[in-house]
């Protein structure tokens, strides 16, 4: 059992015999190590220029050691620690570092053998194949990272063995061998010269290094206990110097199969390695790890989703991450979630936030917007067995996002679709409270009542704001009044596809197909959905539109209105064609409609968002 009772730990910890590593002694020092690297994560962000120059390997290493932490880790053997550590680390790696990190441990644990304890050479025999393991991870390893630390500290510790019988003194030795190829790290690599800083990755492991050896020599259990579940994460004030980034997507899968298949790796390196650079397979011949940097990771999870189940997903856009780092525009960071059907233009002007929401056929899923384009979802909506349904973002996804934006930002808002139609709101208030008690940060998260490009009428108009000076206690007390004056009128092609998803009960989605029914639906006050008209022809369905749109702006003044559609810009152009007559503008945005309001909805769905001022 993984050690949970203080008293008990101390105890344990009395009785370890100093000079041999074993399962409690590998553990302790690994929480020993996992905190070097949570009091370091804001440096490692500084520094971090390559491969990408993002400002994100501290906080994926942080959330790596915070994943494998949270898990359960025997310590009866040595083998069964070092298993669960590597699975752990496997299943919660973030970023490139994260999981050449988690196959170091993988290929270590691969190498001992289910015994109690190991000697200095059976250490050093394991470490050789940590790092076989982890360069063989790697498409193109290049040398001045984290790799090259990995490897030249093993070699150190394989010619140092042979003085020494004593763990203690041979991992203590060693360090100075890991902080001098730490050191020599520029030397090896241009962007790290020209930068004048060491790599990142590799300094994460050196301080990893230092964490451990630091408990080895001092043995401080009890302080190591209490800092288990502390994130630090403090502010970033330094820019680093903007160098342009190849593709945009840093892209990440956990690929479980059903049936060990130890050629998998290698076929699955084949297939994708042309969509991008940067790729790192790691994992066992049942569960596989993958990271990549692409410009299309829903091409790259067609490629993968045939193999096995895939149980993770990440995609982090590198181009907004640099920006942060270099040329991050407001004071204030905003978040929203993948229904508001935001243009990229608009959330790359404002450094919008988005986090995805899930859509998942039967056991596969996908990230909204990300790896699921609108052209294939519409594929796969009548052919899938399973209808499709969605799920929204975890907690812990949440938690990352937070993490991460509070190196950057003094205060975060976040503005998500409405709490009555969703738990999302509720993931995002958690985490975003938890964030805010351990990192003393102004953290807002509010419901905007509306989805789509409702939503995303909300979300422009804050970001103008932030944009314009206005703080963010002054777009707390306007979100009610903008939510109230936020009308969205909803029509669709179908009565179908509202059946299947539930949002209509079959007697009545039997009755409305008998009769070709094709609802028009509102978004009302209450954040809930209201049918709004039951028209049994197209052109009756656009006629009642335009009917409302007219009562709705009659003699009001419009600050803007939007449209986001599922593959239906026909109807579309007709309601902008009427909302410009009636105001003299143009639309703030036209988008497609994220798979998310397809799946109840359909294809052909139009939502037509109008804010009163």
């Amino acid at each position: 059992m993984s050690p949970s009772n203080e008293e008990d730990i101390m105890l344990e910890a009395a009785l370890i015999n100093t000079k041999v590593l074993n399962g409690k002694r590998f553990y302790f020092s690994f929480l020993a190590g996992a905190q070097q690297i949570f009091e370091h994560q804001n440096a490692l962000n500084k520094i971090n220029v390559f491969p990408v120059q993002d400002g994100d390997t501290g906080t994926n290493m942080a959330s790596t050691m915070r994943a494998i932490i949270d898990s359960h880790i025997p310590t009866g053997s040595l083998k069964d620690t070092a298993e669960a550590l590597a699975d752990a680390a496997l299943m919660g790696a973030r970023g490139n570092s994260g999981i050449i990190f988690a196959q170091f441990l993988y290929g270590f644990s691969s190498c001992i053998q289910d015994i109690e304890d190991i000697s200095v050479e059976k250490f050093s025999k394991a470490l050789k194949e940590a790092v076989r393991f982890s360069y063989e991870s790697i498409s193109n390893p290049v040398e001045g990272t984290m790799i090259t630390v990995m490897r030249e500290w093993a070699e150190a510790i394989d010619k140092l063995k042979e003085g020494y019988d004593d763990f203690n003194e041979l991992i203590i030795v060693s360090l100075k061998d890991a902080q001098k190829s730490l050191a020599a790290t520029p030397e090896k690599l241009e962007i790290l010269r020209k930068k004048k800083v060491v790599d990142a990755g590799g300094k994460a492991f050196v301080h990893f290094l230092e964490g451990m050896i630091d408990y080895f020599t001092h043995g401080d259990i009890k302080r190591i206990l209490k800092s288990r579940n502390v994130v630090k994460i403090e502010n970033l004030n330094d820019n680093i110097s903007h160098e342009d980034v190849n593709f945009r997507y840093c892209t990440e899968a956990l690929l479980i199969l059903e049936e060990s298949r130890p050629e998998l790796k290698e076929i699955i390196r084949a297939q994708i390695e042309y969509l991008g650079d940067s790729l790192v397979i790691a994992g066992s011949s049942k569960k596989i790890r993958l990271h990549i940097h692409t410009d299309t990771p829903a091409k790259l999870f067609q490629q993968i989703s045939g193999y096995g189940n895939i149980t993770y997903q990440k995609v982090d856009d590198m181009i907004m991450q640099n920006d942060l780092a270099t040329t991050r525009k407001f004071s204030t960071g905003l978040i929203t979630d993948s229904t508001c059907d935001l243009p990229q233009d608009i959330i790359d002007q404002y450094q919008i936030q988005v986090v995805p929401v899930k859509v998942h056929f039967g056991e596969k899923f996908f990230l909204d917007g990300l790896t699921l384009s609108p052209l294939e979802f519409y594929k796969q909506l009548d052919t899938a067995k399973i209808y499709p349904n969605t799920s929204q973002p975890s907690y812990h996804d949440f938690l990352n996002k937070y993490e991460y934006l509070s190196s950057y930002y003094d205060s975060i808002l976040s503005i998500h679709l409405s709490k009555k139609l969703s738990g999302l709101w509720s993931n995002s208030n958690k985490a975003g409270a938890t964030v805010a008690n351990q990192q003393n940060k102004d953290i807002s998260v509010l419901n905007s009542k509306k989805t789509a490009s409702g939503l995303g009428l909300i979300v422009l108009r804050s970001a103008q704001a932030i944009a314009a000076g206005a703080s963010k206690a002054d777009i707390e007390n306007n979100m009610e009044a903008w939510a109230k004056n936020t009308k969205m009128l909803v029509s669709t092609k179908t009565i179908k596809y509202l059946m299947k998803s539930g949002r209509v009960s079959p007697m009545k989605g039997i009755f409305g197909k008998l009769i070709s029914l094709k609802p028009l639906l509102v978004v009302n006050d209450e954040g809930t959905i209201d049918l709004f008209g039951k028209p049994v022809t197209e052109k009756g369905s656009i006629a009642l539109v335009q009917k409302e749109m007219r009562a709705l702006v009659g003699n009001h003044k419009v600050w803007g209105y939007a449209i986001s559609h599922a593959d239906n810009l026909e109807t579309a152009q007709i309601y902008i064609d009427e909302m410009k007559k009636l105001t003299g503008r143009e639309p703030e945005f036209v988008s497609p409609a994220t798979p998310a309001l397809a799946v109840h909805a359909g294809p052909g769905v139009v939502a037509l968002s109008i804010m009163l001022d």
